[in-house]
């Protein structure tokens, strides 16, 4: 079947990953970082030939990775870019259209793919966007409460993001279980330093988080998650804060690193044994925040049939598990202690054999969905 070079470009790094989508092995992986600063590389294209060295460092070429496509994630597709995408000039045209509703990521995507293009030019190159997923949500969680000629004109919605991950870790849920993801109705909690929640009914989803831009939601790392639009207002006028100037501020400097001015939660968690009272609050805002959707859920979905932590804090901490779902048995929602705090790494059970809805960590693995959604453009 060949191999997919996987590129995900930020401002200032690029990260990258060779592999076989039919057997889902990772051939090679890593991440240039420092792009444009002192002593990194000055430019988006230097890392990438320097990527292109680190994966031919045995002494072999290009040819000899057996590449057929090259899969670009893309943050936000908007609501004409939902599938994925074999990229032309037009394409391009698109995204650069597209850059004001994701200023923060999609130019650095494109910039990316363009330099990709000019190194790479007999390859097909693919978008993949983390907004496809949640493309046909119905028009009552989709549409925000506000005049509906000036949303239509803007492009106005909820968008979603996340969506190769929700999607992906979906479906290995139903692969997992031995069910077609038609026949469940699963909540995903995709909780890294983004972090989002998707109630998705028969294999659709019916809700997320996520809003017009990655900021709504859930508590992040650095994002606020959702906030009072009067606030923004607010600090107009009483901070005399620039619109920039709070956006920058709701991205980077709020959600755990805000509160506790730690986003890694194994700090996060020896700190408050060590009685800081600032990183227990911000503990208790981010379950708090995680309940609410949880609860929101159920009542969407009616029924749920499992619950999937995943991605880094999803995978890997026991303790934000087991507080998120404590007390919701009587919704039909029971851990087993001993199976939530096993060191195991992969797919697992983690529910009380008596627990009515099944819950399940399962690691996502956004690369390899970018992979096979390019084979399925080819």
């Amino acid at each position: 079947m060949g191999t997919v070079l996987v590129l995900n470009s930020g401002s200032s790094s690029l990260k990258y990953q060779l592999i076989q989508p039919d057997t889902g092995e990772s051939l090679a992986h890593g991440i240039v970082e420092r792009i444009g600063d002192d002593g990194g590389v000055p430019d988006h294209e230097a890392a990438l030939r320097l990527a292109f060295e680190r994966l031919t460092a045995d002494g072999g070429d290009l040819d000899g990775l057996g590449l057929v496509a090259v899969g670009h994630r893309v943050v936000h597709g908007g609501q004409r870019l939902y599938r994925p995408t074999l990229v032309d000039d037009a394409v391009l045209d698109q995204l650069r259209d597209l850059s004001p509703l994701a200023p923060l990521h999609n130019p650095p995507a494109l910039l990316g793919i363009e330099v990709a293009r000019r190194v790479l030019p007999d390859l097909p190159h693919v978008a993949v966007f983390d907004t496809a997923f949640f493309h046909d949500l119905p028009a009552a969680a989709a549409t925000y409460a506000i005049d509906r000629e000036l949303a239509a004109r803007w492009q106005i919605r909820r968008y979603g993001f996340h969506g190769t991950s929700h999607q992906f870790v979906s479906r290995q849920a139903a692969e997992f279980l031995g069910a077609a993801p038609e026949s469940l109705n699963q909540i995903v909690l995709h909780l890294g330093n983004g972090a989002s929640a998707s109630a998705i009914a028969g294999g659709r989803p019916v809700d997320t988080s996520m809003g017009l831009t990655p900021m709504e939601g859930l508590v992040m790392g650095t994002r606020s998650g959702d906030i009072d639009p009067g606030v923004i207002s607010y600090l107009s006028r009483t901070a005399g804060m620039g619109v920039e100037d709070i956006e920058s501020m709701l991205n980077r400097r709020s959600g755990m690193s805000g509160l506790a001015g730690e986003i890694d939660f194994r700090v996060v968690h020896q700190r408050i044994e060590s009685g800081d009272q600032n990183a227990q609050l911000a503990y208790d805002v981010y379950i708090h925040r995680l309940r609410k959707y949880i609860g929101a859920y159920l009542a969407i979905l009616g029924h749920t049939d499992v619950l999937t932590f995943t991605a880094g804090v999803g995978e890997n901490d026991a303790q934000v598990r087991r507080d998120a779902l404590t007390g919701l048995a009587p919704l039909g929602i029971e851990l087993d202690e001993h199976l939530n705090e096993s060191p195991a790494r992969g797919a697992r059970l983690i529910s009380a054999e008596s627990s009515p809805t099944t819950v399940l960590v399962i690691p996502t693995n956004e690369e390899l969905a970018i992979a096979r959604e390019c084979l399925s453009v080819l």
